[in-house]
């Protein structure tokens, strides 16, 4: 998990000054309103962190992939990009 978590942790964490742990990123990509609220790092885990390195973070951190489907998704919509799923 140490690998995973810290290359996507130093991707959405670096640009944006943010201190997210992995528990709170998990906790943020499995939640849909984070697209609401624009959170940038979460946006940032899905546009700017590969699609494999994605799915080995939510896997290693035990998310619901249905609900980081559906987080990507509404960013999508909201956005007008195309993101990995």
């Amino acid at each position: 998990m140490a690998k995973a978590a810290s290359l996507v942790l130093a991707t959405v964490n670096a640009p944006y000054g943010a201190n997210l742990s992995a528990r709170q990123l998990a906790a943020l990509i499995a939640d849909p309103k984070s697209a609401s609220d624009f959170n940038a790092p979460v946006f940032s885990f899905f546009l700017e962190v590969s699609p494999d390195l994605q799915r080995q973070f939510v896997e290693v951190m035990g998310i619901d992939a249905t609900k980081v489907q559906a987080t990507a998704r509404e960013f999508s919509r909201l956005s007008g990009y195309t993101l990995a799923t």
